[in-house]
């Protein structure tokens, strides 16, 4: 059977698919849109997505709804997580996304601006994806994203007032900053994450209390930051926020007049520069 060959562009909620997906609106008008969704996505990332259907014209489609992270929690039996063992981008992002291509001819579009192009997006083994990069390939850049977003009337995610990536809310490529974020301005979603770890703690019989600074990577098996657990965490908020104001206030001498979104991505960077997912942050 011959098939005719979609068009498809991932979207993480983050600033760069989105951008990607305006972008490419009128020069492939029969793209189809997509958002991988964990069950797990912060507030704003859905409130984003309703606008971003607006401006695009089309729905996104939500693939994986059915089986978000509650299911795939228990089927790796109560299992964190973690940099080391990445089985939630497997299950609840990659795997959805093939399942809904299936075996036809396909060209996935990935957003990897031409300023980072030594990342690596999404890039599927299966012989009927092939990938295109437009940003790299017509040079566009971080503030040309910005400007493609201001010009659509679309801006930012307003999760972009305290956090520089995308993903579900308890990802563990938060940093320390982002967490006490995340406290601040969805308490209960942090209360969440904070359960789901002391499950983990209890069924490992591991006590919550134990320092886990000399033996970081042990933790992160139980813990969603690693050397210490959510509850931890938030004890030391005045230490972490006035750590991430000295950053803020260094990224700002470095460079002036630059977007806060910028300036807020250096100084948590200067925290903690683990590259995060591109699957979920783009």
């Amino acid at each position: 059977m011959a098939y005719n060959t979609r068009h498809i562009c991932g979207i993480s909620g983050g600033k760069d698919s989105s951008a990607l997906a305006v972008y490419m609106r009128r020069e492939v008008p029969n793209m189809e849109y997509f958002f991988c969704d964990t069950g797990a996505e912060l507030p704003e990332t859905y409130e984003y997505l309703a606008r971003l259907e607006v401006v695009l014209g089309k729905p996104i489609a939500r693939l994986n709804a059915s089986r978000g992270f509650d299911h795939w929690f228990e089927v790796f039996r109560g299992a964190l997580p973690s940099p080391q063992m990445r089985w939630c981008t497997r299950n609840m992002k990659i795997k959805p996304i093939e399942e809904w291509v299936g075996d036809e001819p396909v060209i996935s579009y990935v957003a990897i601006r031409a300023d980072e192009s030594n990342r690596k997006g999404y890039i599927s083994t299966k012989p009927n994806i092939k990938t295109r990069f437009p940003f790299v390939e017509d040079g566009v850049t971080h503030d040309d994203v910005l400007r493609i977003l201001e010009d659509a009337g679309i801006g930012l995610p307003e999760y972009y007032e305290w956090r520089t990536r995308s993903g579900c809310y308890f990802c563990f490529y938060q940093r320390k900053a982002e967490w006490v974020g995340l406290a601040e301005r969805h308490p209960e979603l942090y209360e969440r994450a904070v359960a789901i770890e002391q499950k983990v703690l209890r069924d490992a019989g591991v006590d919550g209390d134990a320092d886990f600074s000399d033996r970081a990577m042990r933790g992160r098996q139980y813990t969603w930051s690693g050397g210490e657990t959510l509850v931890q965490l938030l004890k030391r908020r005045e230490e972490i926020l006035a750590r991430h104001k000295a950053a803020m206030d260094r990224a700002g001498k470095k460079k002036t007049n630059v977007p806060l979104v910028e300036a807020l991505a250096e100084a948590l960077d200067d925290e903690d520069d683990m590259e995060a997912c591109t699957v979920c942050a783009l």
